[in-house]
């Protein structure tokens, strides 16, 4: 038993072609990894097609329609090959966002909560969120809906954005990748995990 969904590309590739050159098909991945994928920003498969199928250990198969002879990409339960090819997802117009409470006490739950509904009100979704002592910052993308959560912010906290950022993602990332990926770039904000690196770029 399988699904295979159809599509004018033969595959998830590990990177947006109109963006990097030499892109390279993921030809076997894990539900787990095409889900983070997803999650960066990966357009070829929503999170909300794989989880069912992961929860039944249904293989899931991606083809193309325009290329019937291509092997696609396969998905499912196997994990061995996630790490063999890095992923580079790179997400366009994003705002930077650094919310202060107005006396420079710590943030703390109280703060997190009333941003976070903020948020949810405004119907805002937050790409990455980082807090220091005294600010909380997000990247969201540059839309009307930000802009009008900005000017509410203000009315609760001191706030700072930065505009035409780039926001960088790099799964299974190695030093002179980042490095040649971020040469000449003001780094805004750096994250990193032992799988995942981040970078807010401009």
């Amino acid at each position: 038993e399988s699904v295979t969904i159809w599509k004018d590309v033969p595959g998830m590739f590990n990177a947006d072609p109109k963006r990097f050159p030499e892109t390279k098909l993921l030809s076997h991945i894990s539900y787990r990894e095409a889900i983070e994928l997803s999650y960066f920003g990966a357009s070829v498969i929503h999170p909300r097609t794989l989880q069912p199928l992961q929860r039944k250990h249904i293989p899931l198969y991606v083809r193309s329609f325009a290329e019937l002879g291509a092997p696609g990409s396969t998905i499912d339960d196997r994990s061995e090959n996630d790490s063999l090819i890095p992923s580079f997802i790179l997400k366009p117009k994003q705002l930077l966002i650094s919310s202060s409470p107005r006396d420079l006490s710590f943030v703390v739950e109280d703060h997190l909560s009333r941003i976070f509904a903020l948020f949810a009100e405004h119907g805002v979704k937050i790409e990455l969120m980082q807090n220091s002592a005294v600010a909380f910052s997000v990247v969201v993308d540059d839309t009307v809906r930000a802009r009008d959560l900005i000017e509410r912010l203000r009315q609760e906290f001191d706030v700072r954005y930065n505009e035409g950022c780039e926001l960088l993602t790099v799964r299974h990332f190695d030093e002179s990748t980042l490095k040649h990926l971020t040469k000449g770039r003001e780094v805004l904000v750096e994250q990193r995990s032992r799988v995942t690196a981040r970078f807010v770029l401009r």
